[in-house]
Parts: structure tokens; sequence; C-alpha cells
């Protein structure tokens, strides 16, 4: 495989913690890993909420929760500027209605982590929108514009390079009505929760 050129070994021009929190892109590789890095991003926020919605017992809102983001990351992975915006933008009014809804004055250990947390992931999201902007606009004409091959072996290879590759063209117009769908309606029960 390295031969070819095919190795999966190939490393990315940033350290993982530059890359996860001020990308930048410097060759086609450094563009497929930001759009895998988006990709799991997404998909681990989707899975986080909805285990926090089971927790809290409204599985369904959960279950639409991890839809809009797992859908979400799949767009980000298919370089959907759209798709990382909403991602972030949703993820921020979620920190926002946290930090809205909670008596800072009696932090506990749980609250605390919570905000952590959620500043974290937001900051994460934030950053894969300039890595999905940064990705979709570069193309250089050169052999280094060629992105690599998406690979097939491992289950992580079928969910990260495949997976979204077959999706996107088939449900990227119903995520833009879903999404802002979803949006209006938490906007809305935010909004309910807050006044009642």
């Amino acid at each position: 495989m390295q031969t070819l050129g095919l190795a999966d070994s190939t490393p990315s021009t940033d350290n993982r913690l530059k890359s996860l929190f001020w990308p930048s892109v410097k060759t086609a590789i450094d563009v497929d890993s930001l759009g895998t890095q988006g990709y799991w991003v997404c998909t681990a926020v989707g899975v986080a909420t909805l285990i926090l919605s089971l927790i809290v017992d409204q599985p369904f809102i959960g279950l639409l929760y991890l839809i809009f983001y797992y859908i979400g990351g799949v767009g980000v992975r298919e370089r959907s500027r759209y798709a990382a915006i909403v991602v972030a933008f949703m993820y921020a009014l979620e920190t926002l209605f946290v930090v809205l809804t909670s008596d800072l004055r009696t932090l506990t250990i749980y609250l605390s982590a919570r905000l952590v947390i959620h500043v974290l992931l937001t900051a994460l999201l934030l950053a894969n929108v300039r890595a999905t902007w940064i990705a979709s606009q570069w193309s250089p004409t050169s052999e280094e514009a060629i992105l690599p091959p998406r690979l097939n072996d491992t289950w992580t290879d079928k969910l990260a390079d495949q997976a979204p590759m077959w999706l996107w063209p088939r449900i990227g117009i119903l995520y833009y009505i879903y999404s802002a769908g979803f949006m209006a309606m938490m906007v809305v029960l935010w909004w309910m929760y807050n006044y009642d």
C-alpha cells in the first residue's frame, strides 16, 4: 500500500490539539483528515446528547438531537458549510440555554463539569466551522490537490469515509429542512421552558 501512495499512516501536518481547535490546510491529507475529524466530533456530540436525554427521561428529544448532530457530521465530512454552521449554532444556543437556566450562585461539581464540557464542545464545533470553510475552499492546481482515496477496510472507515459519501447527496436537502425545523422547535421549547 505504501508504494502505491495509499498508506493510511500519512501524517497530518498539524498536531492533534492544534488540528482540533485551530486547524489549517496545507495538503489534501489535511482536508480529508479535517472532514473525518469534524464527522467524529459531531457524532460524539450527538451520542453524548442522546445519553444525557436518556438520563433525564427524554428519549424522543435525544433521538432528534442524535439525528441532527449525526447528519450534520455527515455534511461536515462532505465539506458542507451549512452543516458545520448549523451544528455549531445549535450547540452554542444549547450552551447559552444551560448557562441561562443554571443557578450560577450554587455551582455544584455536576454543573461546573457540565458547563466546562459545553464550552469545550462549543469551541470544537466552532473550530469545525473554520475547518470546513477552509477545506471547502481549498483547491490548489497540482497533484497534491487530489484527495486521498476513502478507505473501506474497517468499520470506522465505513462509517467515516463511505457512509457520508453515500448519504449526503441523498439526504442533504432533507437535512436543510429538518435542521431549520428542529432548531425552530427547540428555540420555542426553550422559550416555553424559560417562561413557564
